[in-house]
């Protein structure tokens, strides 16, 4: 009885002491603007790299300035349905898109305030672009079926769509009692397009090369510099420790990816409570995430905005990445704790400024 009571107490203390609740610490936290929603859109590239800006701008000039986020999405759709025109259809007309877009976007058109253009109607409070993407596509698709007998300009009608859904394009406006252009607001930012990067990590393509990666997305044929996963990690590392946050294209589709509990991480194993309790995670190789990649277990989903650095108590990197699905009900008052497995393994860019390169693969990349 003696024996069986010694057993039993060994595999309680055994299971407690190894089923750790997380305990973070932060060890850097970069200044950004509140979590806000996306509402029912998908135009979380829209918000998450217009987030970044917010925080480069913070970054460069000191200021704190809530951009629009809706007015780069009104330019890049109308870039989007020209390209499914003259692609006669056989491309992705979708609400998404990748963070290069809005840097596209800002070079050609400028920035403006969220204050001056919200993409509201009156009394709306919620981005909803389900209507809006649908009226759009069947005007580019009731074009395409019979352009002879499209008695309009299918371009006149996208634009007045937008107006009516978004609000009317603008070209001058007054914030703080000044008067702004797009690009003169742009130009007082100190923002400059050609300043930011795009990375990324695979092995189909040679390393310290630039390339346009093939994802449903990138209907701009956007360039990615491919770079070793350690230099990836390295890159991101280097980047938050000297200031500079990360605008970051990844998956979600992980189980192990929760709002709710705003974590998420790769389990080595299937664990219903690898969300609650500290789990060992799987060591990630470059191979096996290309191969997550190529079976399409990793696309790109998503979009959110690295701000920082946490450990836990075993000493396991995670990031902070804010998130644009709002506070209410989620974890860590809307942003995820993301391991370095889980960035790893699920991210498909990073988007940061070219200062906040390690000198060493600033040579590589463009010294090539």
């Amino acid at each position: 009885m003696k024996n069986n009571n010694l057993l039993i107490l060994l595999v309680f203390t055994s299971f407690f002491s190894f089923s750790q609740t997380y305990e973070f610490e932060t060890t850097i936290d970069l200044e950004a603007t509140d979590v806000i929603s996306q509402g029912s859109t998908g135009t979380c590239w829209s918000f998450s790299t217009s987030s970044f800006l917010e925080s480069e701008i913070r970054r460069l000039t000191g200021k704190q300035i809530d951009l629009s986020e809706m007015y780069n999405v009104r330019h890049t759709y109308s870039k989007k349905a020209w390209n499914y025109v003259m692609r006669q259809g056989k491309a992705q007309f979708s609400q998404g898109g990748l963070a290069h877009d809005v840097i596209n976007s800002i070079s050609e058109y400028g920035v403006v305030p969220n204050v001056v253009y919200s993409g509201l109607s009156d009394g709306e409070t919620r981005h909803n672009h389900s209507k809006l993407a649908d009226s759009l596509k069947t005007i580019l698709n009731t074009y395409l079926d019979n352009t002879k007998a499209y008695t309009s300009n299918w371009k006149t009608d996208v634009e007045e769509t937008l107006d009516y859904y978004l609000g009317k394009d603008i070209t001058t406006f007054t914030y703080e009692d000044k008067q702004y252009s797009p690009q003169s607001f742009l130009e007082m930012t100190t923002i400059n397009p050609r300043d930011y990067v795009t990375i990324t990590s695979f092995t189909h393509e040679p390393y310290y090369s630039s390339f346009v990666l093939n994802i449903p997305d990138n209907f701009s044929n956007g360039d990615f510099y491919n770079v070793t996963l350690e230099d990836l990690v390295s890159i991101a590392n280097h980047a938050l420790k000297n200031g500079f946050s990360i605008e970051l294209d990844c998956d979600v589709s992980e189980k192990t990816f929760s709002s709710k509990h705003g974590l998420a991480i790769i389990p080595e194993e299937d664990n219903n409570n690898a969300l609650i309790n500290v789990s060992k995670e799987k060591h990630i190789t470059a191979d096996y995430r290309q191969q997550e990649f190529e079976n399409f277990n990793t696309t790109d989903d998503h979009l959110m905005h690295i701000t920082g650095m946490l450990k836990d108590q075993n000493g396991t990197t995670y990031y902070k990445v804010k998130n644009s699905w709002g506070t209410k009900g989620l974890g860590n008052d809307g942003y995820i704790y993301m391991s370095e497995a889980y960035f790893k393994l699920k991210t498909i860019s990073i988007m940061i400024h070219k200062d906040a390169l390690p000198d060493a693969i600033k040579a590589k990349l463009f010294n090539n």
